[in-house]
């Protein structure tokens, strides 16, 4: 996920985005606890994507506010 196709999207469709992100990385970590998961680097890609989503709707919020 690129944060070039983030800054696109509105700001309800990036909290769309975090909330399933947020519920992928708690699936993950079952899947890890019960050694069901086969591709560990996708945690993570999972969190690093999470965080980037964050990132850029604090900035989008910062922007509607100083305006």
């Amino acid at each position: 996920m690129k944060a070039e196709d983030l800054r696109n999207k509105t700001p309800d469709q990036l909290r769309d985005e975090l909330v399933s992100l947020k519920k992928e990385a708690f699936n993950l970590r079952f899947q890890k606890a019960t050694n069901q998961l086969d591709n560990t680097a996708r945690i993570r890609k999972v969190r690093r994507d999470a965080a980037r989503v964050s990132t850029i709707l604090n900035e989008k919020a910062r922007v509607a506010a100083a305006n």
